[in-house]
């Protein structure tokens, strides 16, 4: 599958703000420090628009054709089969992939496996049900027919998750100049068919089973008052 789709839409007039609302949400959602490392999965080829990669040099974009800004780490490769040790990225950020990757729910399990405990997943994917989407979707049939049309509901994104024990801490709604979050149980609430994208952040959960000793003897001890030998209890009655 393509991503000629992504960009064609980048050069119509609302695909335009949606890429300057997608900039801003990314350089508000980017915290990075000297020892932190940052994977992004798919590249946009503008990266230096929402992080300065000559600062940070632990953030690392992964493409399938090397597609990154020039300043940049680049690792190419496929999505559903990382080259990267487990449990060793701090934060992954997977901008508008999901919809064009035919083994997408094998990279979203790659994604929790790379990923370290506690960190944090940023997801973005086009609203399947924004009519403006869907309109340039039928209207560039070239492009549509490179893509195939996988749209992936928000609904399916958070079973997802939920599946590969991820927590759900932000749902974000791109509109036309605006972005909308809501947090905590609000997250999940059904998505506006206006927004044109939306993006999740999510929390990757490790659950450890603690281990119960068994009990041996289930059996409860009684312990009975003045409780005597039959022969002493025959020598008192003498």
């Amino acid at each position: 599958m393509k991503r000629n789709f992504l960009f064609a839409w980048y050069q119509t007039p609302r695909g335009k703000l949606l890429k300057e609302l997608e900039i801003d949400y990314l350089r508000r959602s980017i915290t990075v420090s000297c020892q932190q490392t940052i994977l992004q999965i798919g590249g946009l080829g503008y990266e230096d628009e929402f992080i300065d990669c000559t600062l940070y040099k632990n953030y690392i974009v992964l493409d399938a054709k090397a597609l990154s800004s020039k300043d940049a780490l680049k690792i190419q490769a496929k999505a559903y089969s990382l080259p990267i040790q487990s449990d060793s990225i701090d934060m992954i950020i997977v901008p508008h992939l999901l919809e064009f990757d035919s083994y997408r729910f094998q990279t979203m399990r790659e994604i929790e496996r790379i990923l370290k405990p506690e960190g944090l997943l940023v997801i973005i994917n086009f609203n399947p049900w924004s009519i403006w989407v869907r309109y340039q979707y039928l209207w560039d049939k070239k492009m549509a027919d490179s893509w195939g049309g996988h749209f992936i509901s928000r609904s399916r994104t958070l079973d997802w998750l939920k599946l590969l024990n991820f927590e759900v801490t932000v749902s974000s709604e791109f509109n036309l100049d605006t972005v909308k979050s809501k947090q905590g149980k609000f997250a999940t609430q059904s998505q506006c068919f206006f927004s044109t994208a939306y993006a999740i952040k999510a929390i990757k959960r490790r659950y450890n089973i603690i281990p119960l000793t068994p009990i041996k003897n289930g059996k409860p001890r009684l312990s009975l008052v003045h409780s005597l030998h039959p022969s002493a209890r025959i020598k008192d009655h003498d």
